[in-house]
């Protein structure tokens, strides 16, 4: 069997190999692949490694002798899982690999958005301690997230460790999934309804999947329920933000600070409407990507597709 491994660029930084998949099957590497080019990079490879490329109906007829598709990542919304299925193509993801990495960035945000970190770095060094009277000062007000409500859309292994760490930090934990139902009972967390949660949170952060309920989470019917000032954090998918509604509330100050790791479209646009947005964090959904995470993410890849070709089936996503 041949494969191909598409976005190569996205997970090796030249601090890792792909040694555990190259040593199983006959692997092309691409450093990146792009619509325009991912049918002459697929060509007849039955087994395709894959992040962010799309994957649809069009592809499966073009590229018949696929078997297998290992996503590199937990999401798999590129792939057409529906039509996967019709032309007999396993699809496989990476669950939880970078649980703690992006629990690590979402914290990073929420505190820089607190704490406004970066702007009084950037003052220091740019001589405002040196010029100042005093032996402290502030350039905007810092929050102290003690006593705080933080609202969590989603409870996931992410979410779940979220709220582990606001426990910590002895913030008031409101929890919104699609299946309440299946915690009851067995945490400790405070289960609301989606519109409690924004009404209620000084802080609200975002670890849900995209799907139809959903997409644009964040917009300006749901954003006018918000708390004044409040804090948004999106380190999930980008079209759970109608980036323009979130922008527009920067600006009149109605939500006080946003962050997010992901955009609608990425890369990102230079007309995308936060770029200019005031009190915004954007990180270039990196989340995920450290060493530990893509280490891990490459080992459970390459274990995925052995369990494939030893006829087994691990983490398969669609039957």
């Amino acid at each position: 069997m041949k494969a191909v491994l598409l976005e190569a660029g996205a997970i090796n930084y030249n601090d890792l190999d792909f040694s555990p998949i190259t040593s199983q099957i006959e692997t092309t590497i691409y450093d990146n692949t792009t619509e325009e080019n991912k049918f002459e990079h697929i060509g007849d490879a039955e087994v395709v490694f894959v992040n962010k490329v799309i994957m649809d109906e069009e592809v499966f007829s073009k590229c018949p002798d696929l078997k297998y598709i290992g996503v590199c990542a937990t999401g798999y919304n590129v792939i057409d899982i529906e039509a996967a299925k019709r032309h007999g193509v396993v699809v496989t993801n990476v669950p939880a690999y970078s649980t703690e990495s992006v629990t690590q960035l979402t914290w990073g945000l929420i505190i820089e958005a607190a704490s406004h970190i970066s702007l009084h770095n950037a003052d220091v060094h740019n001589g405002g301690w040196v010029k100042s009277d005093t032996f402290c000062y502030i350039l905007a007000p810092v929050m102290e997230l003690c006593g705080k409500t933080i609202g969590v859309v989603g409870y996931g292994n992410i979410g779940r460790r979220v709220c582990e760490i606001a426990h910590a930090f002895n913030m008031n934990v409101l929890v919104h999934t699609a299946n309440p139902d299946k915690y009851m009972g067995k945490c400790e967390e405070n289960f609301v309804t989606l519109d409690t949660l924004f009404e209620q949170s000084d802080i609200i952060t975002l670890h849900c999947p995209m799907n139809d309920e959903t997409a644009g989470l964040i917009c300006n019917d749901n954003i006018r329920k918000m708390k004044d000032k409040v804090i948004i954090v999106n380190v999930s998918r980008g079209g759970l933000v109608v980036e323009s509604d979130l922008a527009d509330a920067l600006n009149s100050g109605k939500v006080g600070a946003a962050a997010v790791d992901v955009v609608s479209v990425e890369p990102m646009k230079a007309d995308n409407p936060l770029l200019t947005a005031p009190n915004m964090t954007i990180t270039p959904h990196m989340a995920w990507a450290s060493l530990e995470a893509r280490m891990r993410l490459v080992n459970v890849v390459a274990s995925n597709y052995r369990a494939f070709a030893e006829g087994r089936a691990d983490n398969v996503v669609n039957g």
